[in-house]
């Protein structure tokens, strides 16, 4: 298992790789090329610059988080075919740059959702949150314009401005997709790309959808373990896998994530390990990665990672705002870093347990 955390590139987080470096255990980084658009074509200049950039530090790239996916494959318009081959050339250059490893999702319009970027908690930190009734008494528009003045000047990943300034044109492009037709694209697209995943040996690690529900009337797909498993068996690949994100597959309080972890047994490429709060029906908040802070069982899910022979990479997910930082919401560093700590000690403790 390699320990890593996410970082938006230069110019666009306000965490330093530098930085990064002196957090014990955290081999690399998780990044992306973040003014890249969906459907364009990755150029390997620009690749292995940041790739230059990452190693100075005396980091690696662990894996790329995301290439996204044009919403024309999502809708399966007849224009989906050239944007999935420029998906494919940027597949096959990031394996050219050493890169085996990219984190996508499959959602329409939006990534994740939340209502509240800086949650007050009890102990004085700010968290992400989410709030059905909030998003009941809102529109999509609405929505979109809270983010971006809540973000604090930082452009937030799934919410591009350049893309959701077309917000209502893309609503209605999608108004004839419903699950079944998001589940035939899906199923395309993969079976278009594994070809060249295989060749290249490019492990492809969907994300779920976060909130685990429909959003605004758009049809989610990825929302359960059982819908990842059937992802996996109908495009059945060594490279067809899914990132675990303990957070977006437990905004359903009824799941049980160490359970998923042993359902999805050797798919699991990429895992996202996070906490939070179930503080209504439809309503969570985002907490500190121990156990005690939220609802989730951390030890229980590290366990069932470990006995199920997890090797990919990992990283603490969203954080809380501690300790005055300013940052982008859910990315600051001091939370993070102590969640990568309390990760790697249980998965040591657990480790050495199993080896008595």
């Amino acid at each position: 298992m390699k320990m890593g955390l996410r970082w938006f590139g230069e110019g666009y987080d306000t965490v330093s790789l530098e930085k990064i470096r002196q957090v014990p255990g955290v081999s690399g980084v998780i990044t992306t090329l973040y003014g890249a658009m969906p459907g364009e074509d990755w150029e390997k200049e620009e690749i292995l610059a940041l790739k230059q950039k990452v190693e100075d530090a005396g980091l690696e790239i662990l894996g790329i988080e995301s290439v996204n996916v044009h919403d024309d494959i999502k809708i399966g318009l007849p224009s989906r075919d050239r944007y999935i081959e420029a998906y494919i050339r940027t597949i096959r250059t990031l394996a050219e740059c050493g890169i085996h490893l990219i984190c996508y999702n499959f959602m329409p319009v939006f990534d994740w959702t939340r209502t509240d970027l800086a949650k007050p908690r009890p102990d004085g930190s700010t968290v992400l949150a989410y709030d059905q009734r909030a998003i009941d008494a809102m529109d999509p528009d609405r929505l979109f314009a809270s983010m971006e003045a809540n973000a604090g000047g930082h452009v937030l990943p799934g919410w591009e401005p350049e893309r959701l300034v077309h917000l209502k044109e893309l609503f209605a492009r999608y108004s004839d997709v419903d699950e079944k037709k998001l589940w035939e694209n899906l199923i395309y697209f993969l079976k278009a790309i594994m070809p060249t995943c295989e060749k290249y040996e490019v492990k492809m690690a969907i994300h779920p959808d976060d909130p685990g529900w429909s959003v605004f009337g758009l049809p989610r797909i990825m929302t359960s373990g059982e819908n990842l498993r059937r992802m996996t068996e109908a495009v059945d690949s060594p490279c067809n896998g899914v990132t675990l994100c303990t957070g977006s597959l437990g905004t359903n309080p009824d799941a049980d994530l160490p359970g998923i972890v042993r359902m999805l047994k050797g798919k699991i490429f990429f895992a996202h390990v996070r906490n939070m709060e179930h503080t209504a029906p439809g309503c969570f908040e985002e907490s500190a990665h121990l156990s005690s802070d939220g609802s989730f069982d951390l030890f229980a899910i590290m366990k069932a990672l470990y006995e199920t022979g997890f090797d990919g990479v990992m990283r603490p997910d969203h954080g809380r705002m501690i300790l005055g930082e300013q940052a982008m919401p859910g990315y600051g560093l001091y939370d993070r870093a102590l969640g990568s700590q309390y990760l790697l000690g249980l998965w040591e403790a657990i480790s050495k347990a199993f080896s008595r």
